[in-house]
This record gives structure tokens, sequence and C-alpha cells, in this order.
């Protein structure tokens, strides 16, 4: 079966998606880009992606910083998505990743008389994580500030700090890190946000803590607070707070809810899963599949 990607503005078999070793992005980094999941309901034998406007407009605001010019509206990103999908035909949960990226072929950092291309690309994926909790550390590496790169846009360069954070955890025997930002305040994970349980009110950073202002970020405050009627409090937090929380986990569009029991060798709470966690990570994973007439608005189903 062939797998189709969509590259300079066509469907083609993913082997023949092929860019010079001199193109800029290669050589500087110099692209943006989304995380999207879509996931196969079997009930229904119907594929949702989920919240793919939101997603294309933070593409869209990501590629600004860039000096990008838009390629495609985001419908006509959310339009070309839905055919990829079509044509791939998995019939089970996948990720969805499209790129904005610098295409001159040239030596030299400036972003002036660059052209802009998009490539979009899809492939099976089950959970990121396995299901247990993480065990993670507080990272030696402090999160990029929004003064170097950004990191509310989703610039590939900047991921080479959550490389560093999240190889140094695994290479000390965690499975994942906390990154603090420049003034060492808790930001979030190497490449996810962070939620605690702090005295039954869901805890989380603010966007303007050298944050990425998470899709799964927003959908997990508003489920927290219509559905599980919990209170929210986004505020600075110190690195102390993490260790007295009672849960914690990470949350991402590849991550999707990942529980944590333990921080720098101290347990959350008992070391086990927490139900309020337990709580959220069941919503979720329902209404990311359409199961919840309330927010079946966030799935678009590829087939409409």
């Amino acid at each position: 079966m062939t797998d189709y990607v969509y590259h300079d503005g066509k469907f083609i078999a993913k082997e023949k998606a092929l860019i010079p070793i001199t193109t800029h992005a290669f050589l500087y980094g110099t692209a943006v880009f989304e995380g999207i999941r879509a996931y196969y309901n079997k009930e229904e034998g119907k594929t949702y992606i989920f919240r793919p406007y939101e997603h294309f407009e933070r593409l869209v605001n990501s590629a600004k910083v860039l000096y990008m010019e838009p390629i495609y509206s985001v419908e006509e990103h959310v339009n070309i998505l839905r055919e990829l999908l079509r044509k791939n035909n998995y019939k089970k949960d996948a990720y969805i990743r499209p790129i904005i990226y610098k295409s001159a072929n040239r030596i030299g950092p400036h972003l002036i008389d660059n052209p802009d291309k998009y490539t979009l690309f899809s492939f099976p994926m089950d959970d990121y994580f396995a299901e247990k909790g993480l065990k993670v550390c507080v990272s030696s590496w402090r999160r990029n500030s929004d003064n170097s790169i950004p990191p509310r846009a989703k610039i590939n360069g900047a991921y080479v700090n959550a490389s560093l954070i999240s190889t140094d955890a695994r290479l000390n025997g965690f499975d994942e890190a906390i990154v603090l930002s420049q003034c060492g305040k808790v930001a979030e994970g190497a490449a996810m946000n962070l939620f605690l349980i702090i005295d039954g009110k869901l805890v989380t950073t603010t966007t303007t803590s050298d944050i990425l202002t998470g899709v799964t970020r927003n959908t997990i405050i508003q489920l927290a607070s219509e559905v599980l009627g919990l209170e929210i409090e986004e505020r600075v937090i110190d690195r102390s707070e993490l260790y007295c929380a009672q849960e914690a986990f990470f949350s991402g569009t590849g991550a999707q809810i990942a529980p944590i029991t333990s921080i720098d060798n101290r347990n959350i709470g008992n070391g086990e899963i927490g139900k309020i966690v337990s709580d959220i990570q069941n919503i979720y994973n329902d209404v990311v599949r359409g199961k919840v007439p309330k927010y079946k608005e966030w799935c678009v189903d590829i087939d409409d």
C-alpha cells in the first residue's frame, strides 16, 4: 500500500518527497510545524481529526514569526489534510505533521528573499508513552525565552532545546523532564505542557511563562472546568511546588495525557496515578474520538 504525503502542491508517494541538502530549513532550522492527531472511532467506523482549525491557526501564527507568507488559508489546510487521510485510509489513530519551511538553496541565515514551501505527512501512531506513571526530573537546561527563540511558536530549530532536555533525562534514568524558564520558574515539559493538582485545584503555568500555548492544554482547561468542576489556576509556579503537588501530568498532542508519579525522586501523592488525572484522561480519550456530543464540533470527520 502506498503512503501518500502532500508536497509542493500535490499528493505524491512518500518516497518521492525529497528536498535538496542545501535547503535553508535543513541548514538552519528555519521552518515551523504542527503536531495534529486523528482518531479512529471503531464503533462509528469514522476517523476524526481533533481540533485541526486551532492547530492550523497556530501554524499560521508561528509562520509570522519567521517572516513567512500564508501559503493556504486555514480552511484550505484542513481540506488538504482530510484528503491526505482519505488517501492513506489508516483505519487507526494517526499523527500528522504539517511544515512550512524556508526553501532557498544558499548559505547564510537571513530570511529575506527566501521562498516558503509546504509539506504535510502522516503516519499511524498509538500512545506516545507506555501506560504507566512517568518518573521525571527537573532539567539542568533552561527553556529558550520569548526574546531568543519564542516557545509560543513551533519553530523547528528551537526543538534542539527540547532534544537536550529530553535526552539528558533519559540518560540519567528518568522518563522525561520538566524545564525551568530563564528566571528559574517552572515552564513545562521538554515538549509538553505541565499540569499539577494542588489543594484540589488544577494548576498550570501562564501563557507568558515561556511555554507553547498548547491546543491540548486549552482542551484540558475547558474539560476540567466544565465536566469535572475543577477550579483552574494559571499562574507562576515555583520549583518547590512540584514536590508538594498531589497529582501531576504532562499534556500534548503526541503525549495526550501522561501522568507523572515521581519528580526528582520524590513521589507525587502516593506514587500512583491519581484519580483526577485518570478522570481527565478518560474524558479526553472519549472527546477526541467524537464520543461526547457537547464537544463533537472539535472533531472533524475526514469524510464529511
